[in-house]
């Protein structure tokens, strides 16, 4: 029994995790600097690929069942190595 809701707990906790990183964006409305006005909408969290992008095939956007069209990069999430901070916090 303690194994079953130990391994439950770990479950639980990387789908808490994955739901996390996926998270969404709020983006306000602004006038670009052609004039045009953007309406307040909700996007996915920037990061370094567009394959989770509401745009990109095969995604569906849930806000509006549009279907993407762009094609996916194939880039992977790869951030810049962290610089360690000295013992003066710089």
């Amino acid at each position: 029994m303690k194994k079953i809701l130990f391994l439950s707990l770990i479950l639980l906790g990387f789908s808490v995790t994955a739901f996390s990183q996926s998270s969404n964006v709020r983006v306000s409305g602004h006038v670009r600097s052609n004039g045009a006005y953007v309406q307040p909408h909700v996007r996915t969290a920037p990061n370094y690929t567009n394959r989770d992008n509401y745009s990109t095939k095969p995604n569906v956007n849930p806000y509006t069942g549009k279907v993407g069209t762009k094609q996916p990069d194939y880039k992977y999430y790869n951030p810049a190595p962290r610089r360690s901070k000295n013992s003066f916090g710089f």
